[in-house]
């Protein structure tokens, strides 16, 4: 276990058709996933479509989210962006609004060298006092994370963790034996590799509809029984390809969450868009 949790979701941002933000819709969703067995709830990330956020509602989602959830979670707000300075002044607006953490994405499209990407990431683990989950998405980014920056950056006091989507098991092997860093599978296909290869956690999209049974997976891992864990990890496939390979992961979660009834609408900001009809996640378990 570390300060973040475990059995982390990348939660979706309830919307309204039109694409204002749904209260109703984000009180209910942090009910449902707090009543399935999160314990770590990551607010405004990509998943929480962040690009298309501004910082006042990011800052409010926090401070609602915080609000509500209490001390039953940690809830961690996703913070990066590619302009350092807009990543600090979240950063502060999102510890002062209550977060237990934040995430920090590489800096994306403008591609700068592991130094700046040092930089960055230190400069805005320097702005709170709040611990840091680096977010390692070179498929979104362009840039990955090195082995030699993940090693410097664990340096850092506040520098404790890392959200994995690169996908390398042996290089994510390499790093948790030379650090202290926690890593957390940020690849819903590969939860399973990467709990029994060390992963102290998740930070899944398909937990906003299946939290009970990624915490089932965790739970089975710890204890050793491979054998059920597989069993776990074969039930979760038909959904995890629903949620993660028919499109973008916001859309299709969303999609899922509507149909359970969990929010009223699945609607996203442009330039995603709503599933169509026949390709939309179902939330049913296999």
């Amino acid at each position: 276990m570390t300060e973040f949790g475990a059995n982390l979701v990348a939660m979706v941002t309830p919307m309204q058709p039109g694409g204002g933000l749904c209260a109703p819709g984000r009180t209910r969703l942090v009910d449902h996933l707090l009543a399935t067995g999160c314990d770590g709830l990551v607010v405004g990330g990509t998943t929480g479509e962040s690009p298309t956020l501004s910082d006042a509602e990011s800052a409010g989602l926090v401070r609602a989210v915080a609000a509500q959830v209490g001390n039953r979670a940690r809830v961690i707000a996703g913070v990066g962006t590619y302009d350092t300075a807009a990543s600090i002044r979240r950063a502060r607006e999102a510890e002062a609004a209550g977060a237990d953490g934040l995430l920090l994405v590489c800096p994306y499209y403008s591609r700068p060298t592991q130094a700046g990407v040092i930089a960055h990431c230190v400069a805005v683990a320097d702005a709170t006092e709040l611990p840091v989950m680096l977010y390692d998405v070179p498929a979104r980014t362009g840039v990955a994370l090195a082995p030699s920056t993940l090693a410097e950056l664990a340096g850092h006091p506040r520098i404790r963790a890392v959200k994995d989507a690169k996908g390398d098991l042996f290089e994510a092997m390499t790093v948790m034996s030379r650090t202290s860093l926690a890593y957390y599978c940020g690849i819903d296909e590969l939860n399973l590799p990467y709990l029994a290869c060390g992963a102290a956690g998740l930070v899944s999209v398909v937990a906003n509809v299946a939290a009970d049974r990624t915490a089932d997976l965790i739970r089975t891992v710890r204890d050793g029984d491979l054998v059920k864990a597989r069993a776990i990890q074969d039930g979760l496939i038909p959904l995890t390809d629903r949620v993660m390979r028919a499109g973008p992961g916001a859309v299709h979660a969303k999609a899922a969450l509507a149909e359970l009834g969990i929010i009223p609408h699945a609607s996203v900001r442009l330039p995603l868009v709503e599933a169509d009809t026949p390709k939309r996640a179902t939330a049913t378990p296999s």
